[in-house]
Formats: C-alpha cells, structure tokens, sequence
C-alpha cells in the first residue's frame, strides 16, 4: 500500500486507533509519529497531521473540503492553535473516522490558548488574568495564608470572613497570586457586591454570565435561562482547565453556591463579612484586626519609615501607639494613614496621631484624614466617585462626572491613587474599596448641594449611554438605530478603530452599564432608559444572548409609556418583539410588533417601519405564510431605500432570496442571491452575504454541485472565523441539505450531525425546529426510517408551542410519508392535520 497504507493502518488495524497509535507516539508497523512539544495541544496537532497525511490533500484542499480556512487550518496543524471541536470533527468525518476518540484529548488542550513557543520569538499570550495587584506591603498574616493554601488543597475552595477593613480581599488576593503557577489557565476575579452601599448584592445569574465571558465562552454555549443550567456549563469549562478564581465581598452561601467550581481541577476562594455556614463543602478562616506587632509592621512598610532607632515611628513610640490604637489595627484604615505620612516628610507621627484623633471612628479618621490633604478639585472628585454606579470605572467616565478634561481627570486620579484613596486593579481601570465609596457618597450628601450632586449623575448617565452609541456603531446590528437624544455628548469618548475594540470595551463596561440602566431607571431618567438597551444589541447578540436583553427592553418599554413619545414607543415595542422571537416567545413577539405598528401610524418613519417589516417576515415564515413573508421583506426593502439605506437593503434582498428558496423558487432565490453578493462591503461575515451563499448553496446544489459546495463551504468557514455557533450549526445544516440534493447522503449524514452536535451545546432549544424537518428528510432518503420518524416526530412536538405552523405542516407530511407502508391508516391522519394547518394558513 505504500506510504498511504502506513497511515491508514496507524489508524485503524487492530487496537492502534487514531488515539491508542498518537498516544503510544508510534504508528502501526514502528514507524513514529511526528513529533511534538509533549503538550496536549502539541499531541492534538500531531493527530490531525495524521488525519491530512491519511487525506493525501495539501493545505488548501483540506481546507476547502472541511470548510475551513487555510489560515486557520495552518494554525490547527501547526499546533499555533487549538481548533474549536466542529473543526475536529470536520477533520474526522472527511477520512470517514469517529472522532470521539479525540474529544478526551480536546478537552485537555486549555482551548483556545496557543501552543507553547517554538523558538525565542515566539511569545506566548498570557492567561487570562483579572486579579487586583498584589500587596506590596502584604505583612503578617502567616497563619491564616497557611490555612487559606492549605483548605484549597483539600477542599478545592475556601471562605475568608471577617469585619470590614480587616484586609480579607487583600488576603485572598494575595493568596490567588501564590497560587496562579499552579493555576495557569486563568485567574479570576469577581467583586459580587454583598456588601456595597447603594447597589444590590450581585446575583448569580449576572456573575456566571461575567465568569464564563471571562474565560471566553461563546455566547451561544451559555444557558440563556435557568441558574441550575448556568452553573452547570460554569462547571463545566472550569472541568477542562486549571482556574483560580477570588469570589470577592460574597453577600452569603446562596449567592455563592452556583459559581462554586465543583470537582475538577480548579479552585475558588470566597471573601465575605458573614460567615458562610450554609456551604459545608466549604472550610471557612476567618480574620481579626492585626496584633500590634502586625500594625507596627505594616504601618512602616506602607509609610517607607526607615527600620531603625532613625525612624520616625521608632523616634515616637507612644504616639506610634495611638495612631495603631485609632486605626483599628485594621490594615485599610493603617495603609490610608501610612500615606498621609509618607507623602509628608516633615510631618512627625506626633501630628499625625492628632489628625487622626479629630476624625470620628475607626475608618472614618484615617479617611476624613487622607481627604483634607486633598486639594479642592481632588477632594470634589473624591466625593463625585462616590455617585458612580457601577463597581469600577475608568478616565472617561471620570472626566464626565467632574465635567474636566480628559488628562486633568487622569492626573487628579493618580493622585487619588497615590493617597490610597482609590485602587487599580488593572492598567486604567480603577475602583473604590467598599468602605471609601461609602464614606465618599455620605460626604457627598453632606458636602454638595443636590442640584450639582444631580447635574454629575447626569453626565455620567449621558456618558454612558453616548459611550454605547460609539461602541455600537463599530459593532453594526443588522439596522443601526437613530442618533442619541439622550443628554448631552461628553467631551471625550473613548475611540472605537474596529468592532474588536468595540466589542473588548463592552466587556469591561457591561457591569458598568446595567448599573447605569438601572441609576437612570430609578432616578427617572427616562430617556436614558429607552436608548441604552437600543446600544447594547450588538454586544447582546454575541455574549449575553435573550434573557437580559428582554429584561431590558421591558423595562425600557415602561419608561417609554411614560414619555409618551410615538416614535420611542415604537422602536422599544419593535426591539422588545425581536427580543421576544429570538427567546422563542412568538405569541408575544407578535403583539410587541402590532403596538409598534400602531405607534409609527402616527409618526410614519421609514427606517423604523422597515425594521419592523424585517421582523415581521421572519415572524411570519415561522407562522407558517407564504406570500406574507416576501411582501414584508420587498416592502423593507423598498423602505430602507427610501429612507436612504441601502446596506440595510440588502439584508432585505437576502431575506427575500431565502424565502423564496423555502417556496420551492430556486432559480428566483438564487438570481437575488446573487445580486447580494455583487454589492461591495468590506467585512466578510457581512450577514446578507452569509445568507446569500448559503441561499446560493442550497439552491443551485442539483445543477452546479461544485459551485454549490464552494459557497457553502465558504459561508461556514466564515461563520467559523467570526465565532457565532448559531451560524455555523445553520451552514452545517443547510450543507447537509445540499449534500442531500447533490445523493451524498453519508456525507449529509455528517453534516446534519455536526450541527446537531453544535446545538446540543446551544441551550437554545427551539432553535432546532428549524433543522428538524431537513435532517429527518435527509434520513428517509438515507435509508434512516427510523431516525426519520423520531426527527420529524420531535419537531411535531415542539412546533405547536413555538407558534411555528409551517415546521409543523411539514412535520406531519414527513411522518405520514414515512407511514405509507407501513400503517397507512395513521398516515392518513397526520396527512390531513398537516394539510388543515395549511387550509388554516391559506396555503
């Protein structure tokens, strides 16, 4: 058989699978197998060099054949890259292997970080690391790190409890940082507000949502409904990787128990002021103020006092003593008085201990100490930060509250933090410890007048929502909404060159911008309320899917009512209906749509009345009409281009050709698709020419099979590279179609099930009734009755409840096809409820 044979018996002759032969590091007959780095990632790249040598394709073949790009192709066997797991399954499926064997080895592969460097220049990214910096001047505390380390070793999670000021972040930080070696896939951190003055605890569903986008999770793979799931697929990703993750100012267990790891190899610690006695999986060590040794310590690491009878602590002993006495021996109140006395050489500990003496309590002296060093534009902004919604912030958003220049507010924030005022967790991002913001937001009330107090919490409200705008526009949704009439512009917004940037900085600001959605919601700013949501589509879209998106818009809708605005009223009916049918909620979706018409009847608005007609077809085709979907997609069309949009017309086009394709119409689909596909644009996951291909594809697979793979295998690769699991499932499926179309019924097989495979990993369950119908066809022609039967079977019972009457129509013509023969009699009766489905739609 020659070289071929030598790969194809490494694969399959006797025990030496695709796995057992890597794994042993030889091929069948001796021969060894490529080389690698020893990792697993290295390993896994090893095995699919196999897979293209058992091939006999080049680079480009391969990739053209698996629907994959060469780049990235390049990358998966280079070992650069960790291909997504359909990647590996495309692989398989081409030399007609299982790969499930692969799966184990995929999963240790820390996906998707890249293989370690080959040579000197080749540099590693680092993990994903959120973690506050470490203390510096981390004093004492030995016992209680010797537990902390010890309880995560056995229990794989630890709680640190304790009074507030008492240094359990700092505790726990710092341990996370002795720990991250150990735990290189990711380091984690959480604040979940338990304790945080004017803002709830945060719940569950919020923070796995903000852990899971953290490690990168697709959208798509994360649960859009249901704690227990949510927890679950958090367990999940943390099964495969090596994560230390800090749980930061936990409010109690319940809040707690869902984000906890589970078995595996990854570890929490948990911070909070209660004891958690509710998690008895969960060892608690629990903290007192330091001894006096401990102070003394600290209080001269963090002012820089020379060690020595020279110090100034050492020159005053008795002073020394009462400013430990005033702090507490708690380590916030000392690291904020160690300041004071750091950046004030000439001041002897003498007159620090009366300045201390004049505050009122143990935190509130050092503070109100720290702050009257403060010249008056710092000590106004120290008060401002303390109406931030929101748990971190950064100069933007800062400049626009004190109403200041961008690098007046960067300096006067530097200098916050060199007063140890403020913390930054990370480069450019700061955040106030619970117990200043506190104290900032009560001087604030005492100091500054309402009306300005006001007029700041609306600039940064106005910030907000504008700042959203800006990251909108270089994420474009399908149909960008009108401009901002929210407040006013901010003088500086931070610049957004491609949707990347756009998309990293709704990441950071996401916490940041459900707080401002609710400040403006409970101030009553109800224009701000009405936008935002509108701003956060885009984002939505990729990262938090339909749950928060319609608790948004139906809080949004309330504020519009109130407003009274037709227009408003309008678009939130409109948005609220798309997030309704993208949740599967149709009944409700449809009438959001019927009250957005009825509000542009009074104010008539081209783009608007476009966008509710493109979602009035798609909402339309679910429920089973035929004509009505083309009418609304032509009118959009029409409109769109009256209203002076034609980008947005071709989304309209694509719709139409898809339609068609559906009817039967698959010259008349496949000439419009065309047309979208002759309009320029630069970006290649433009979604009318994703569709458009897969329309082309499908339609054009009987008369041009080779034509008809190529789109199709171009749509998927496509899909691949912008990362949406949702796209990629629906090539996967519409390939198999095709596939069907062309009699490469094993080879549709494959394709149906790699996109059932992908939805699995979905949670968007009613998301599979439109791929039901097709794959069970594909079955019945593949000599499958009995897969066929339970396909069309499955869709029966999911379409009624889904309001989708056209899968439902063809779910009962399949069964009753597939019954013919066999019991005529129930044949029959699904023929006829299929064909009253029908009398009921017109058809």
């Amino acid at each position: 058989m020659g070289h071929h044979g030598t790969v194809e018996t490494a694969l399959t002759c006797g025990d030496l699978t695709l796995e057992t032969s890597l794994r042993t590091g030889r091929k069948a007959g001796g021969n060894t197998v490529d080389a690698h780095d020893g990792t697993a990632q290295g390993e896994l790249a090893a095995r699919l060099r196999l897979i293209q040598e058992l091939s006999g394709l080049g680079v480009r073949a391969l990739a053209r054949d698996t629907g994959l790009s060469s780049s990235s192709l390049s990358r998966y066997l280079s070992g650069q890259t960790v291909p997504p797991w359909p990647a590996v399954v495309a692989l398989c499926r081409l030399v007609k292997r299982d790969p499930r064997p692969l799966r184990p080895l995929w999963e240790r592969t820390s996906n998707p970080l890249p293989a370690p460097p080959k040579s000197s220049r080749q540099v590693r990214p680092a993990p994903r690391n959120d973690l506050p910096r470490d203390a510096a001047d981390f004093t004492g505390r030995e016992s209680e790190l010797a537990a902390v380390l010890a309880a995560v070793d056995s229990h794989r999670a630890v709680s640190v409890d304790g009074m507030a000021g008492v240094g359990k972040s700092c505790l726990a930080v710092h341990a996370a940082h002795r720990l991250a070696a150990d735990f290189p896939d990711a380091q984690l951190y959480v604040d979940l507000h338990g304790f945080t003055e004017g803002r709830p605890p945060l719940d569950p569903d919020s923070a796995l949502r903000m852990l899971l986008g953290a490690l990168d999770v697709p959208s798509e793979r994360v649960p859009q409904q249901g704690i227990e799931q949510l927890s679950a697929c958090w367990r999940a990703e943390l099964a495969r990787r090596k994560v230390v993750v800090v749980l930061d100012n936990a409010a109690d267990a319940d809040q707690v128990r869902p984000l906890l790891p589970g078995a595996g190899p990854s570890v929490a610690l948990i911070t909070s002021r209660n004891r958690l006695l509710g998690l008895d999986e969960v060892p608690p060590v629990s903290l007192d103020v330091l001894s006096p040794e401990e102070s003394a310590e600290l209080l001269a690491r963090a002012s820089g006092d020379p060690r020595g009878p020279e110090g100034r602590l050492a020159r005053d002993p008795h002073s020394a003593a009462e400013v430990l006495r005033l702090c507490g021996h708690l380590p916030l109140a000392l690291r904020l008085a160690a300041a004071r006395l750091r950046h004030r050489p000439g001041w002897t500990v003498g007159i620090l201990a009366e300045r201390l003496a004049q505050g009122a309590g143990e935190f509130d002296t050092a503070l109100a100490m720290s702050v009257r060093q403060l010249n008056r534009p710092q000590a106004r902004l120290f008060r401002l930060l303390g109406l931030l919604p929101g748990a971190s912030f950064d100069e933007y958003v800062v400049a626009a509250l004190a109403d200041v220049p961008l690098h007046n507010a960067r300096d006067m924030l530097e200098d916050l933090l060199d007063a140890h005022l403020v913390q930054q967790p990370t480069a450019g991002r700061y955040r106030l410890h619970d117990l200043v913001h506190q104290y900032a937001r009560r001087t604030a009330t005492e100091q500054d007048a309402a009306a300005d107090r006001e007029r700041a919490l609306g600039r940064v409200l106005d910030y907000y929502v504008h700042a959203a705008a800006a990251a909108d526009a270089a994420m474009p949704f399908v149909s960008p909404g009108r401009a901002v009439s929210a407040g006013r512009p901010p003088a500086q917004l931070p610049r957004f060159p491609d949707k990347n940037a756009a998309f990293g900085w709704f990441v950071a600001e996401y916490a940041n911008l459900v707080a401002a959605f609710e400040t403006a919601a409970a101030v009553g700013a109800d224009v701000h309320v009405c936008e935002l949501p509108r701003f956060l589509r885009a984002y939505f879209a990729r990262r938090c899917g339909t749950t928060h998106l319609n608790f948004l818009f139906e809080r949004s809708l309330a504020a519009a009512e109130r407003l009274g605005d037709p227009r408003q009223l309008a678009e939130v009916h409109s948005d609220l209906g798309f997030a309704r049918y993208n949740a599967g909620r149709m009944a409700e979706a449809a009438a959001a749509y019927a009250a957005a018409e009825l509000q542009l009847s009074k104010v008539p608005d081209a783009h608007s009345e476009a966008e509710l007609a493109m979602r009035r077809g798609y909402l339309s085709w679910d429920a089973g009409h035929t004509e009505e979907p083309l009418d609304c997609f032509r009118l959009a069309g029409k409109l769109y281009e009256q209203a002076g949009s034609p980008t947005d017309a071709a989304h309209a086009v694509a719709a139409e050709a898809w339609t068609m394709l559906q009817l039967g119409h698959r010259e008349e689909a496949a000439q419009r698709a065309r047309e979208v596909l002759d309009i320029p644009h630069g970006d290649p996951a433009w979604p009318p020419a994703l569709t458009a291909r897969i329309t082309l594809g499908v339609a054009t697979a009987r008369e041009e099979p080779d034509t008809a793979a190529a789109h199709l295998h171009r749509a998927l690769a496509v899909a691949r590279e912008d990362g949406h699991l949702n796209n990629q499932a629906w090539c996967l499926n519409c390939l198999g179609v095709a596939l069907r179309h062309m009699g490469r019924y094993e080879e549709a097989l494959a394709s149906h099930r790699e996109a059932f495979a992908l939805l699995d990993e979905l949670f968007e369950e009613h998301w599979k009734i439109h791929f039901l119908n097709g794959y069970a066809e594909t079955c019945r022609l593949a000599g499958l009755p009995e897969e066929a039967l339970r396909l069309h079977r499955q869709a029966l019972d999911m379409a009624p409840a889904l309001g989708n009457r056209h899968e439902e129509a063809l779910a009962h013509e399949g069964i009753a096809t597939l019954l013919d023969a066999t019991d005529p009699e129930t044949a029959a009766a699904h023929r006829r409820a299929g064909e009253a489905v029908l009398r009921e739609l017109g058809g």
